[in-house]
């Protein structure tokens, strides 16, 4: 499962869980490139269930599409990562020192209301 939806003008929600293919992977880059339209210095919330490794069609098609997942990434200023694995959160927060401006914070799976509020208080 993967849905997107835009909140106001500078914000994205995120919500993941499962295992991507190819296609899955085709249509979730898709509908963050559409949802995320006109946004400057944006904020993202991701929040990540369970989660199993994308198909490797998926990794392709994701690798495919590096130019634009650039582009997508630099719409945004702060990202909080909410997820129930460790491994993902510590991998998250590695991912935002590898983008210049990016900042990601990840939060526990209970702390959703800390991860809105980390998100807030950054404007």
């Amino acid at each position: 499962m993967f849905h997107v939806t835009r909140i106001g003008d500078n914000r994205i929600d995120v919500d993941f869980s499962g295992k991507l293919d190819s296609s899955e992977m085709r249509f979730a880059l898709d509908e963050l490139m559409r949802k995320s339209e006109g946004i400057s210095h944006g904020q993202m919330l991701y929040r990540i269930g369970d989660f199993d490794i994308p198909t490797l069609g998926a990794m392709g098609v994701e690798l495919a599409r590096i130019p634009q997942l650039f582009r997508f990434i630099r719409r945004f200023d702060r990202c909080a990562v909410v997820s129930n694995k460790d491994w993902l959160r510590r991998a998250s927060e590695i991912e935002g020192a590898l983008f210049p401006g990016l900042a990601i914070k990840a939060f526990d799976e209970h702390q959703n209301t800390e991860a809105h509020n980390w998100l807030e208080s950054q404007n």
